[in-house]
């Protein structure tokens, strides 16, 4: 899966995933990626700073952009910090988000990282099919596609990753 920062025709700026970059460009070019504000299927990728995963396998991080050659080397170099004025919509649509997020969550099951085994058992009928929610690696994400299982990822906001 790949996630893209994308843009539509009237400057409003919004993420999606995609199984891979084939399949936005054959979307992209069917029409079939639109703008979530205002519909606008003349949408664009947006210029993204590279992610690169920790060794702890925890949280990415962005990749800091390479120092000039003129730059001392011995200086440190401090990554900005991200910073952004949110439209009334911009803060319409994560308010809209987060309520779906909320709904859910509060009616579906958490089966933590059990998420992938209990998908494919459900998908399989060896269990009964119920709302559930919870983890899966990319790994497991991609083999879940494979095999047809339908599943999405839970909207995280912003402020929900403090």
């Amino acid at each position: 899966m790949i996630r893209y920062n994308l843009i539509c025709d009237q400057r409003h700026e919004f993420e999606s995933w995609f199984q891979n970059s084939a399949a936005y460009d054959k979307q992209a070019k069917r029409g079939l990626v639109s703008c979530p504000l205002c519909g606008s299927s003349k949408v664009e990728k947006a210029i993204m700073a590279p992610r690169l995963a920790r060794k702890d396998n925890s949280t990415p991080i962005i990749a800091p952009a390479e120092a000039a050659p003129s730059a001392p080397a011995a200086a440190p170099v401090e990554a900005p910090t991200p910073v952004a004025m949110i439209s009334p919509q911009e803060r319409e649509f994560r308010k809209k988000l987060k309520e779906l997020r909320d709904h859910l969550t509060a009616n579906a099951d958490n089966v933590g990282k059990k998420f992938p085994e209990v998908a494919r058992k459900m998908h399989y009928g060896e269990v009964e099919h119920r709302s559930i929610y919870g983890e899966a690696s990319p790994k497991d994400a991609k083999e879940l596609h494979d095999e047809g299982i339908e599943f999405h990822p839970l909207p995280v906001l912003p402020e929900d990753r403090n």
